[in-house]
């Protein structure tokens, strides 16, 4: 089912996307950062809105809600868990749960690690997720208020998706999580020119997000905890997966 999906950027680092199911005209929104740039992106569409998808609760994904609701009576869904500090919901979702926009259909996924009771969606026909803060190019989320067990868990998850999938994430953290993904790596030729594509792309004000998921498997430090050749750099050959990514998270946070 085609999906056609706007990448806005918002705040100075900030995405939201917006999604239109062609079939029926039926338009949402993953996350408000603000609603300025989402209302002229709509403008310019010529497209009404009819839904907000909110993936966790931090001021930077939610403080233009209010505003596209009044405007445009966009009923809001977002997770039951987080219900309590998101703007008001008329639908509240969790793991296991369908969200549909128009004849689109989207898994809904616990991805607790950033903040708990964080959710993506994932438009598996359309071939596109939305993680914001879960999952991002060449990054993943800080831990602020799960586990680092968490987080792997959630990454995890994402991982299975198939690889064709296109990765809409929340931030423009590219270019700084390049830098430290070769510290990680530094011999990985798929991330050596992924670093060079970064660069030539920020050079000239283009994004860096959304990216597939293959290429955060074979470049992302943090789905790579796993790989043998990582453990190895890192001196944690016998170590488990949760903990690897645990350093390289730690490791991260000090960069």
């Amino acid at each position: 089912m085609p999906l056609n999906v706007l990448t806005i950027p918002c705040l100075d680092d900030n995405y939201a996307f917006l999604l239109r199911d062609e079939d029926t005209g039926k338009v949402a929104v993953v996350d408000v950062p603000e609603a300025a740039p989402i209302i002229a992106a709509l403008d310019e569409q010529g497209w009404g809105l009819d839904q907000i998808l909110i993936t966790h609760h931090h001021d930077d994904h939610i403080q233009g809600v209010a505003e596209l609701v009044e405007k445009y009576g966009a009923k809001t869904t977002g997770g039951k868990a987080d219900a309590h500090r998101l703007p008001a919901l008329d639908v509240e979702v969790e793991e296991g749960d369908t969200v549909s926009v128009g004849a689109s259909n989207a898994d809904v996924l616990d991805v607790s690690g950033h903040t708990v009771g964080h959710i993506a969606f994932h438009f598996a026909d359309a071939g596109y997720g939305f993680t914001a803060d879960s999952l991002m190019a060449l990054g993943c989320g800080r831990v602020f208020e799960g586990t680092f067990e968490q987080m792997w868990e959630s990454l995890s998850k994402i991982a299975k998706w198939p690889e064709s999938t296109i990765i809409c994430s929340g931030h423009e953290y590219t270019a700084a999580n390049a830098k430290f993904a070769m510290t990680i790596e530094p011999d990985n030729p798929q991330l050596k020119a992924r670093v060079a594509e970064i660069s030539e792309k920020r050079a000239k004000g283009i994004p860096t997000v959304p990216s597939k998921l293959s290429l955060e498997l074979a470049t992302n430090p943090f789905l790579r905890a796993g790989v043998a050749s990582v453990k190895e750099g890192l001196g944690m050959a016998d170590a488990s997966d949760a903990d690897v990514f645990a350093e390289i998270r730690r490791r991260k946070d000090a960069f």
